[in-house]
């Protein structure tokens, strides 16, 4: 076993000469941006391969989120999850709405319906749930919610590339679905991200908005930003997409072993024991109850010193950062169980290159633990 840093997640990595050609074509083309062939044709794919009507790619998720929010005119107060990443909130900020927090569900890590519908003010006009490490969230429920109360409903579906349920996509559901394609995510375009548009007109709103509103060269219509994905990301993306498959399988295997490996080990909680739904493996996040010989922070360290860099992800809670803590709804009594999970929750290594070795080696400092 060498000393390199065993990750909580990597981008997959397709060897290099399979990319030059990319390259060398975009060079040919002249293209480097705004829609060129690559931008189009990964679009295309996605949508394709995803089972949805029509994908908007972004250079970034963070700035899809911002453009969801445009798109769909949302104002005032927006119901939101505080066990998530800090750009989900920060897209609310940035368009001048209020973050509403309310509890997640400790057998989802995912909104809590029911705290959903608690939180429904007369300033509400929509909902931003979490797909939370990929694990859908009670669609059926939040939707008849925002249909009860005339909401919208955006999902901050950044983990939930090419998750399922019984009906198709995950991404189906509610009015927009955003999507990440950071280096760190299932599929990764480096930088990159992708809004789900339920029809084509909505799309071309959104194709304006990325790109400064401009509709002509001479017609702006909306005050836009700056969105556009580079086709060198894409080319990138769609030499990803033709590794996919295989990139999910191997995190079905890096997650079968954590389940078996791990299994009935006092005061550790497994995915297997905690989601009800199938998920793409995003994520492979453990539960240290206090039964457990040691604390989390200690657990975290132990593999840090080792080399093994896992991540106490989402912790602390987005609510708990000074931008948010002074909203009625961020006080901790209002979270309990997300604080509660927040205070617990470690993400182990898992990625496709992960080696068996390395992850005996992880199992093994966790296991030593007990004993």
């Amino acid at each position: 076993m060498n000393d390199t840093p065993i990750y909580v997640t990597q981008p997959l990595l397709p060897e290099l000469d399979e990319f030059l050609p990319y390259l060398e074509q975009i060079w040919a083309s002249k293209q480097l941006t705004n829609g060129g062939t690559m931008h189009r044709q990964l679009e295309q794919q996605l949508a394709e391969y995803l089972g949805v009507e029509h994908v908007a790619l972004f250079n970034n998720g963070t700035i899809a989120l911002l453009t969801a929010l445009q798109a769909l005119r949302i104002t005032g107060e927006v119901i939101t999850t505080p066990y998530s990443f800090v750009a989900t909130t920060h897209s609310l900020l940035w368009n001048g709405i209020r973050p509403v927090f309310a509890d997640i569900d400790p057998h989802s890590f995912n909104l809590d319906p029911e705290k959903i519908e608690a939180a429904i003010t007369p300033h509400t006009t929509a909902i931003m749930p979490v797909h939370c490490y990929g694990n859908p969230c009670q669609v059926e429920a939040i939707q008849r919610i925002a249909d009860n109360y005339n909401l919208k409903i955006i999902y901050d579906a950044a983990h939930s590339f090419g998750v399922r349920d019984e009906g198709g996509s995950i991404l189906r559901h509610g009015d927009l679905s955003v999507l990440s394609f950071h280096a760190t995510k299932v599929f990764n375009t480096f930088e990159g991200g992708a809004i789900i548009c339920p029809d084509a007109k909505t799309k071309k709103r959104i194709d304006q908005l990325k790109n400064f509103g401009f509709v002509d060269e001479v017609t702006v219509v909306a005050n836009g930003i700056n969105g556009k994905m580079s086709e060198i990301n894409a080319a990138f993306g769609l030499l990803q997409l033709k590794h996919i498959d295989q990139a999910l399988a191997q995190r079905q295997d890096i997650a079968r072993r954590y389940n078996q490996q791990l299994k009935g080990i006092q005061g550790l909680s497994t995915p297997a024991v905690l989601f009800e739904h199938t998920t793409n493996n995003a994520y492979y996040p453990i539960l240290i109850e206090r039964d457990f010989p040691i604390s989390r922070d200690a657990l975290y360290q132990h593999l840090r010193d080792e080399g093994i860099y896992s991540r106490r992800y989402f912790y602390p809670l987005i609510s708990q950062f000074p931008m948010y803590r002074g909203l009625v709804s961020a006080q901790p009594e209002n979270l309990a169980i997300a604080t509660d999970i927040a205070d617990k929750v470690l993400c182990l290594p898992i990625y496709p290159a992960l080696k068996k070795e390395e992850q005996k080696k992880i199992i093994g400092l966790i296991r030593a633990c007990c004993e």
